[in-house]
């Protein structure tokens, strides 16, 4: 069974977060820190993973990366994981 797992990096160099999904969390990572050659991610470099959570299907993890992407959401993530 495919899992999906919903993610927040924190580039503490830049004080920026980055929301995903994925369904391969070494390749993504990989892809944000060293593969990538533009975009958000490649801009606020070196990105650490400070949360995870994993779902069994594809909908409920575009769900929930919708949700942590939304306003309520970006509060959550301030309040719970960035110090």
């Amino acid at each position: 069974m495919k899992e999906f797992v919903v993610y927040i990096l924190y580039s503490e160099k830049h004080n920026k977060t980055y929301t995903g999904y994925t369904a391969d969390l070494i390749g993504r990572f990989k892809s944000h820190n060293y593969l990538a050659k533009k975009g958000y991610t490649f801009k606020y470099r070196p990105w650490k993973v400070v949360y995870l959570e994993f779902h069994e299907t594809k909908k409920d993890a575009l769900s929930r990366e919708k949700f942590l992407k939304s306003g309520k959401g970006r509060e959550w993530v301030k309040d719970k994981l960035i110090k």
